[in-house]
């Protein structure tokens, strides 16, 4: 591995540019394991999210050890009604579509957490620790193939590719925990982060259909309602240390 770019002010500009992209990338992959992983028994859920991130560094490195091929995923493969379809944008429908009947899914538990007859009953049957693991690994893929295409249009430098994707890893790994702590103890988190990844499919499914969706409008939309539920907390807390402060009053 060709390390001759350490010297080269625009390789490092580039190394500092895909590391801040491949951990903002990051947070799409991570958000869905924390809340993967807290459907399952306290006891298995640091395992399964160290799993779930081990297993998106090995999917990128692999992807980066193949970069031919995942050029190649970005050529037309059929078109319908004069619009060219390539091996990445069926991925991406694909990944797109999932994350959207899961997000559906979810939060139509959390609304209605009652069990019904309809398909998206998930109070029936608690999710078991292979199938986290499976759902976690199809995501791990569509955001993998993404975060590396994303590189490999930023520069041509293998070991800068690897430093940046080792780099979001070590991110997402440091976070898992105390993200998925948060998102378990604020249950209205939750819904947030499923509308999250609600927006998130459907802006794959639109990357897939050729309309692109700059990145930036969207964590843009969500920095701002995670500031506006940010807002909430602290007035619902506000109001619970007034009350606590009344309910003693009387016996001052």
């Amino acid at each position: 591995m060709d390390f001759g770019w350490i010297s080269d002010p625009t390789a490092l500009i580039a190394l500092a540019t895909l590391v801040i992209m491949e951990v903002v990338l990051g947070i799409d992959n991570l958000i869905f394991i924390s809340i993967l992983s807290n459907k399952l028994p306290p006891e298995q859920r640091a395992k399964a999210r160290r799993i779930g991130i081990a297993l998106a560094l090995v999917l990128r490195l692999g992807l980066l050890s193949t970069i031919a091929i995942i050029v190649s995923l970005t050529q037309p493969v059929f078109t319908i009604f004069d619009h060219a379809f390539s091996w990445r944008d069926l991925i991406l429908i694909g990944g797109g579509l999932f994350l959207v009947w899961k997000a559906t899914k979810e939060i139509h538990h959390t609304v209605d957490p009652a069990p019904t007859d309809d398909v998206f009953d998930t109070a029936r049957a608690s999710l078991t620790f292979g199938a986290a693991i499976g759902q976690i690994l199809l995501l791990d893929l569509v955001f993998s193939l993404d975060s590396i295409i994303t590189a490999v249009g930023m520069t041509d430098h293998i070991a800068i590719m690897v430093i940046a994707v080792v780099a979001a890893v070590t991110v997402m790994l440091l976070a898992a925990d105390p993200l998925a702590r948060f998102i378990n103890d604020n249950p209205t988190i939750v819904t947030l982060a499923l509308g999250f990844l609600l927006m998130i499919g459907m802006t794959l499914i639109a990357e897939g259909f050729g309309a692109h969706v700059p990145k930036g409008y969207v964590y843009a939309a969500m920095a701002f309602s995670g500031f506006v539920e940010a807002l909430n907390m602290f007035s619902r807390r506000a109001a619970r240390r007034k009350k606590d402060a009344q309910a003693k009053a009387p016996d001052a």
